[in-house]
């Protein structure tokens, strides 16, 4: 491995200059960063002395990133180590090594990789896993602001590839976002951080209490809003609408000034249809339907899987066959696909909505005529109250006691 003596990234062998700094790269010994005072670890090493840090990559709440040099393999790892102050919390110790464990199990190439947990006699809690050369969803979100449908409708397939081995072991992630959509080199998706997920297997061991809200309120689902002990894998497909959603318009479907304000807001408020957010930026109206399902307050009528979403949004954009396809097509052959398919697409949906106008106004007709008087004995409407009741949705008024609730569960979300 070579080291840059500037910015102090590792390369392989084969590589001579940084491409970042210009610089020519020298061996790890030589290019080893002096201590910094301000990160006692830069400079130095961890776990007896195998993983050598030589930068900082990122860091949240529970720890920080670095990138090091793992001397035994003589590879590029990054290792993720819990801050001090959180390492002294057993339930946070926990959790970051359930991130291990799930991840461990879950060998997907749009999974980050890991290679081991450790706790070293500096008393460091460190996961050691694969190096990634790229950027989160959030910082191309950002620069772009809207992105193109080709490049969401790849993304999202792989996604979906990645959280479907996860939800066949009855795994959800439980925080999907941008910041936890990993785009390497060539937009290749590594799916990060599984600290938060709920494990509904038989027999595992549950860290979050039952009404505790987890995850990041814009793309939360009402259960998980809610902290309902009945959440699964549909909470992920929410996610991952939303997520979409934002890409495609540039805009969260439910907004709020605050987290009570946005949780509020997905148990109790439609969302504004997709094409009309992004009408600026062509988003078709065959995506409404879509969100419209993926966007189900109660799960037993939404969109049933992340892989049905991904292939709805391709289906929406004109695109024949199913995800498993677009996640190895290229972004320029995707984006041929969409523009030979978008318009079929679009004018059977104009003679779908058509034909419902027709029939809407046959029925406006028929309503317009006089009632015939019911029969002695007969079936007569239902009280107000009693049609209130059979339509009134059935999460409701769970969804609104437990806002005052979570008003003070947020505080998870300011925490992250």
């Amino acid at each position: 491995m070579k080291a840059c003596p500037t910015c102090h990234r590792l390369y392989e062998d084969d590589a001579d200059v940084c491409p970042l700094e210009g610089q020519t790269l020298a061996g790890t010994d030589e290019a080893s960063p002096e201590p910094d005072p301000s990160d006692p670890r830069v400079g130095g090493a961890v776990c007896g002395g195998r993983y050598q840090i030589f930068r900082v990559i990122a860091e949240g709440g529970m720890g920080r990133v670095y990138q090091a040099l793992d001397r035994e393999e003589r590879r590029s790892v990054a290792l993720k180590i819990l801050h001090e102050e959180v390492a002294q919390d057993p339930v946070s110790i926990e959790r970051f090594k359930r991130e291990f464990e799930v991840s461990a199990v879950l060998p997907h190439e749009h999974v980050v990789r890991v290679h081991a947990f450790e706790h070293d006699a500096e008393g460091n809690y460190v996961t050691v896993m694969e190096y990634l050369e790229g950027e989160e969803l959030r910082v191309l979100m950002r620069r772009e602001g809207v992105l193109p449908p080709e490049r969401v409708v790849r993304f999202v397939a792989q996604v979906a590839l990645g959280l479907e081995g996860a939800h066949e072991r009855k795994i959800v992630h439980r925080d999907l976002k941008p910041d936890n959509i990993f785009l390497c080199g060539g937009d290749e998706v590594k799916l990060l951080d599984f600290g938060s997920v709920r494990d509904n297997s038989v027999g595992a061991k549950k860290l979050t209490a039952v009404g505790t809200t987890i995850g990041s309120p814009f793309y939360m689902s009402p259960e998980q809003a809610q902290g309902l002990a009945t959440l699964d894998h549909r909470a992920d497909v929410w996610s991952l609408a939303a997520i979409t959603y934002e890409c495609l318009t540039g805009k969260v479907p439910y907004e709020g000034k605050s987290g009570p304000q946005i949780l509020l807001s997905i148990m109790t408020r439609p969302h504004r249809p997709p094409s009309e957010v992004g009408r600026a930026h062509g988003v078709p109206r065959t995506l409404d339907v879509v969100m419209e399902e993926a966007f189900e307050k109660e799960p037993d009528k939404r969109i049933p899987t992340v892989g049905a979403l991904a292939d709805r949004l391709g289906h929406a954009y004109g695109l024949k066959g199913s995800h498993a396809q677009w996640a190895r097509m290229t972004q320029a052959e995707l984006a041929e696909r969409i523009r030979a398919g978008l318009p079929g697409v679009l004018a059977r949906l104009e003679e779908e909505q058509g034909s419902a106008a027709d029939l809407s106004a046959m029925d406006a007709a028929f309503a317009g005529a006089p009632a015939p008087a019911p029969s002695a004995g007969g079936v007569f409407p239902k009280d107000d109250a009693a049609l209130a009741s059979t339509t009134r949705p059935r999460w409701l008024f769970p969804a609104i006691v437990f806002f005052v609730v979570a008003l003070g569960a947020v505080a998870a979300f300011a925490a992250r």
